[in-house]
């Protein structure tokens, strides 16, 4: 059964409907950070690491947390150590003795790359490597150094930790 103020339902949900669209659209449209510009080409620089653990193309890479680029590449070098190739925003002048780091947000997220300016004046150049690179700490790692210092402050290093039943 139609009533008389269907067709302003009709209409006043079709706005709805376009206008959560369009926020939908802008929201996603803007979730770069200020120094990623879509047009801003950037230029390239290249980190190596140990291992990249859970960084793959399209990873942010922050500075001091704002998002200056991003990961678009990434090889295995000859010494068997991870290549990663980062994009930065033109906008941005890393210093010579700048280091980068594979961070995670939260306990359980996503990987990033943190970069971290030294005091050199000199800056990188397009295409340069960045010196100082540290890899991420692994959560297993970390939990098993954590229980062998337990046990050697227990006294319990290679030994059997005794049972708590009977």
């Amino acid at each position: 059964m139609v009533t008389k103020g269907g067709n302003r339902d009709t209409a006043i949900g079709a706005v709805v409907v376009a206008v959560a669209a369009l926020l939908l659209v802008l929201v996603y449209a803007g979730t770069e950070g200020p120094g990623e510009d879509r047009t801003d080409a950037g230029y390239l620089l290249t980190a190596r690491f140990n291992r990249l653990d859970g960084i793959t193309i399209g990873s942010p890479v922050r500075l001091s947390g704002v998002p200056v680029g991003k990961v678009v590449g990434r090889h295995l070098a000859p010494d068997f150590r991870a290549v990663t190739e980062l994009r930065i925003a033109s906008n941005v002048a890393l210093t010579a003795d700048t280091a980068a780091a594979i961070q995670t947000d939260g306990l359980l997220g996503s990987k990033y790359i943190e970069l971290k300016p030294g005091a050199e004046e000199t800056v990188l150049k397009p295409g340069q490597e960045i010196p100082y690179t540290q890899d991420a700490m692994v959560i297993e790692e970390l939990l098993d150094m954590i229980i062998q210092q337990a046990r050697a402050k227990r006294g319990y290093l290679d030994k059997p930790v005794p049972s708590v039943t009977n």
